[in-house]
């Protein structure tokens, strides 16, 4: 929901969403080929503020840091049953720092870019067109079909009556509910099927098609991107705390 709303007075939202592609992909490849934990932790509380400033949900941090608590124990607990020691916990410290810091990212990266400036940066780095309109109107269709799931859901139970009783855990209910569940997923497949026909007879109206493989047209759509000195600011800075992080590292590794 957040990504489809994109929330647009954030810390990432002001620079050009190419440049930021880029610079997700960098950072979402490089932790991998990094083994000295200090840099990894280094950016992995890079990332941590990174998200906190482009206002990341707070219940997908939860769900994060609980995951990575729960798996932490569980390999501890497995090996000292198969008779090993706290070396495993230290040796899966790595992963999991590299695991989070590309979680991090691409969390704080995607709830910061608008749908539209998402499909528009792929387009001009020369991504077909189609698979660019598919990724927009797939994100902007995310609230509808959950809204609309909803709706079916409730006009079922409106017009049903909940069972009663039912000896273990409320078994009867939880069927009933299940079973609502599974019977509201057709109607909203159909309803997104209609929807989604009248959009496109709508865009072909409008001469989506001839404007997709138009080159001037592209050249239209795309005029608003445009790199400026905040973005160069941002590269630079980027670089210059790569090379700080990475010589803290060097001098005190773990």
């Amino acid at each position: 929901m957040n990504i489809a709303y994109a929330n647009k007075q954030t810390f990432l939202t002001r620079f050009d969403p190419r440049m930021l592609l880029l610079w997700y992909l960098i950072f979402a490849t490089m932790p991998w080929f990094i083994y000295n934990r200090t840099v990894l932790v280094l950016l992995f509380l890079t990332m941590l503020v990174l998200a906190a400033v482009s206002r990341v949900s707070g219940l997908i941090i939860a769900l994060m840091a609980f995951s990575t608590f729960c798996n932490l124990i569980y390999l501890v607990v497995l090996a000292l049953v198969i008779g090993g020691d706290l070396e495993a916990f230290a040796s899966m410290l790595t992963l999991t720092f590299k695991l989070l810091a590309v979680a991090l990212v691409s969390v704080a990266v995607f709830a910061s870019l608008d749908p539209e400036k998402f499909s528009d940066a792929l387009l001009s780095l020369k991504v077909p067109g189609q698979v660019c309109f598919g990724i927009s109107y797939g994100y902007r269709m995310i609230p509808i079909l959950v809204e609309q799931y909803q709706q079916i859901i409730s006009s079922f139970r409106l017009r049903g009556r909940m069972p009663t009783g039912g000896r273990w855990l409320r078994s009867r209910k939880l069927f009933y509910l299940g079973r609502i569940a599974v019977l509201a997923f057709y109607p909203m497949l159909l309803g997104t099927a209609k929807r989604t026909r009248t959009t496109v007879e709508a865009l072909e109206i409008k001469g989506f098609t001839y404007a997709l493989h138009n080159p001037e047209a592209k050249r239209l759509k795309l005029s608003y991107l445009r790199l400026t000195y905040r973005d160069a600011l941002f590269v630079a800075g980027t670089a210059l705390y790569l090379t700080i992080i990475f010589a803290i590292g060097r001098m005190f590794p773990i």
